[in-house]
């Protein structure tokens, strides 16, 4: 498989390791948007939120949650952005499903604006309507 990210794993590509379990493998991002932002993943390969077990998400978000935690206190930031992108469109660049913990700083530079839109009359109600149909599908 040539997914970067299960090349940590296997330790063909060093890490900073931060955290490690049979499931689950936390690192810092060579690219950090600030300094301490890490990714966690789990060790079995999952593209996005789609294809991961439910049992496998648990296992990760109590990983994310912990890491969190300790990033926090580590940077003594303001804040923490926590971050899982699906598919390219929405900015996912490796597929394997991975979160980013990013501690955040006040009047720092890191932008995760959008320009909120709005629906037109009636499309809120058809929207949930088609959500509805398929939330009770999964």
């Amino acid at each position: 498989m040539d997914c970067i990210f299960c090349k940590i794993v296997s330790g063909e590509i060093p890490s900073s390791k931060i955290y490690e379990d049979e499931k689950v493998l936390a690192f810092l991002d060579i690219n950090p948007a600030n300094k301490g932002h890490c990714i966690v993943i789990p060790k079995e390969h999952y593209e996005n939120i789609f294809d991961i077990s439910d049992d496998a998400l648990k296992e990760i978000i109590a990983a994310v949650k912990k890491t969190a935690s300790a990033v926090n206190k580590a940077a003594n930031c303001d804040g923490i952005n926590i971050l899982q992108n699906n598919n390219k469109a929405a900015g996912q660049l490796v597929s394997h499903i991975h979160f980013h913990i990013i501690p955040r700083f006040e009047n720092d530079e890191v932008n995760f604006s959008y320009k909120p839109g709005k629906y037109l009359e009636g499309e809120i109600n058809e929207m949930r309507e088609k959500i509805l149909v398929n939330i009770t599908g999964n």
